[in-house]
């Protein structure tokens, strides 16, 4: 069975960084895609960042600023957070899509889900 297991959320000052780490179990994840989605209170949820296995994809809105990437060897897919904005505020969750699959802006693209972690950014 698949397990995604977010970490590295928390509470920042706007302009900080944070780190992100989403460790998957049950599965080699080589060439599957993998994505990071966010959901702020009373929104619905939203792609933010993905990366398959001939690139990566962004929203418009954290592009220059977040960067994800993946170890495959350690079955482990990060986001790197700069510059965060107070509209940056909600719970992260990975998400992992097919083998060999591209990038999605879809959540019902994506089989397995990981339980979120809070990102808060204090303005």
């Amino acid at each position: 069975q698949v397990q995604l297991v977010e970490s590295g959320g928390g509470l920042v000052q706007a302009g900080g960084s944070l780190r992100l780490s989403c460790a998957a179990s049950g599965r080699p994840f080589s060439r599957h895609v993998l994505a990071w989605f966010r959901q702020a209170p009373g929104k619905e949820r939203e792609f933010v960042a993905g990366i398959d296995w001939s690139g990566t994809d962004y929203r418009d809105s954290v592009k220059g600023r977040f960067t994800v990437s993946r170890d495959d060897a350690k079955n482990t897919v990060f986001l790197q957070m700069n510059s965060l904005k107070s509209e940056d505020t909600a719970v992260y969750y990975c998400a992992l899509g097919g083998y060999f699959a591209s990038n999605s802006h879809r959540a019902t693209d994506y089989a397995y889900w990981g339980s979120g972690t809070q990102v808060t950014v204090s303005s």
